[in-house]
This record gives C-alpha cells, structure tokens and sequence, in this order.
C-alpha cells in the first residue's frame, strides 16, 4: 500500500488512536491508587481542618497521624438517630460506606418533599458519617457533621464542628464548590471561616437558629450569637449556607443522632 494513499493515512491515524487509548488507560490504571490516596488525605485534612487541629500547609503524613490518633469515624441512621456503623448486615466494611454514592442510590435515600428540602438537595442518605474528636487525651471534644447544600451556581460540599454541647459551633469549611471567585467562593476566606467559632447552632429549644446575615452582625444585638457576617455581593450564596445548616441540624439532617446524645447524657 502506497504511503501516500488515503487507506494508509486512515491505518497510520487508527494504529495511533489504539496506541494513545491504551497510553492512557495504562496510566490511569497505574494511577488510580495514588488518586484514591489523595483523596482520602484530602477528605482526612477536611474534616481535621473544620476541628482547628491542623494548619492549611500540613503534610500528607501529618494530616494521617493527627487523623488517626484523633478521629474516629461512625455511621449513623439519619431517620432515627441511631448509631449503625456495627450492623453487619448493613455495612459488612463500614469503612468502604461511600455517602456521596448513597445520596444518588434510590435504594440507599429518600426523595426529599421539596417544600421540606431547604438544602435543595432533591435526595437524602438514609446514613450518614459523624467524626468523633478526641482532643489529646483521649477525650470526645467535638462532633464533625458532613453538610452540603445548593448556593448560587454549586453544591457546596463542607464539615460543620460542633463542641460537645452540641451547640456550639467549632468550626465550618467547604472544600467542594463552583461558587464565584471573590464573591460567593469567599466561602473559602480564612477571616470568614473564623467567624463561626463560637457560634450557636441551636437556641434554648434546640431548634437550628444559625444564619449567615445580610451586612455585619451587630455585637450588641442579643441574636449576635446565632450570625455570622454575609458574604459581600453573594446574597444568594449567604442564604444557600443558611439554608443548608438549617436542613442538617434539623429532623431530616443530624438533630434526631444530637438529641440521642442528649438524652444519653441526661440519663
């Protein structure tokens, strides 16, 4: 066959289509595992990072010691509050639970009324991680709580951290969303993140009471306690975080495990 013939041009072109699919499909083979570490180092540094224990340029191996010595992971039933990470027969590897896959597994979550889903998420797990953390001396001193919740473009994805009143927030970071630069992904600022310290996510009855306002929150105000300064031209952004604390501290999100807790405690 002539070099110069049209069926040689389209072989040479086929043979190098075969040649770069398998280039890379080997490499993505070859680097799924170093992907999936990454991805685990990262959900790890997230979850430490709304608890205040790490520092934003921690080391890979830092952020696993700190993980492992201090966090421990459980499953919970969202429906009943109920703690199931030891139901064999639900979760034979808890630790191979994949939450996000659950949300969209028909099987594995609910459809939510949409006049009770203040999060816009359409679908909820029936089971959640909570992230118990110990603080040096083996001691529980904070509840990690996965949140996520529609803002003005994203789902943003993030922790909330609750003291062991169960009210007090610790900390809060998203670390997955598509919300503006510079406007709604200030979500991200250190100074806007520090703010939530401190916070109370529920007032006296328990009832969420958090809420990322329009402007600055005024320190003399008697509701300070309960806001949190909006975000500059992302309104819409401000009211989705609002909206999404709001969902996961309520009855569909963690308010039914907090207040086992509580009772637990009282007894």
């Amino acid at each position: 066959m002539s070099r110069d013939s049209i069926g040689f041009t389209f072989m040479v072109s086929a043979a190098l289509c075969v040649a770069c699919s398998i280039l890379v499909s080997g490499a993505a083979v070859g680097l799924r595992s170093r992907q999936d570490a990454n991805k685990e180092n990262e959900r790890k540094k997230n979850i430490l990072s709304a608890a205040g224990l790490i520092k934003p340029d921690a080391s890979a191996k830092e952020i696993s010691d700190v993980y492992d010595e201090r966090v421990k992971g459980i499953i919970v039933d969202l429906n009943t509050g109920n703690v199931v990470t030891d139901d064999k027969e639900l979760f034979p590897n808890p630790q191979e639970y994949d939450q996000k896959a659950a949300a969209d597994n028909p099987k594995m979550s609910m459809e939510i009324p949409s006049s009770e889903d203040l999060a816009g998420i359409k679908r909820r797990e029936n089971y959640s991680w909570v992230y118990l953390i110990n603080d040096e001396n083996g001691k529980l001193s904070q509840y990690v709580l996965p949140v996520r919740g529609k803002g003005l473009w994203s789902t943003l994805w993030g922790f909330l951290a609750l003291d062991t009143d169960l009210t007090t927030i610790a900390g809060l970071t998203f670390y997955e969303h598509g919300e503006t630069p510079g406007l709604g992904g200030e979500v991200d600022n250190p100074k806007w993140k520090a703010q939530w310290k401190g916070k109370e996510a529920y007032n006296q009855e328990f009832e969420p009471e958090i809420e990322v306002i329009k402007g600055t929150v005024n320190p003399e105000s008697p509701d300070a306690i309960h806001e949190v300064d909006g975000l500059s031209g992302a309104t819409i952004t401000s009211r989705g975080v609002t909206h999404l604390l709001d969902f996961w501290l309520g009855n569909l999100g963690f308010r039914p495990y907090l207040e086992k807790v509580r009772e637990q405690r009282e007894k």
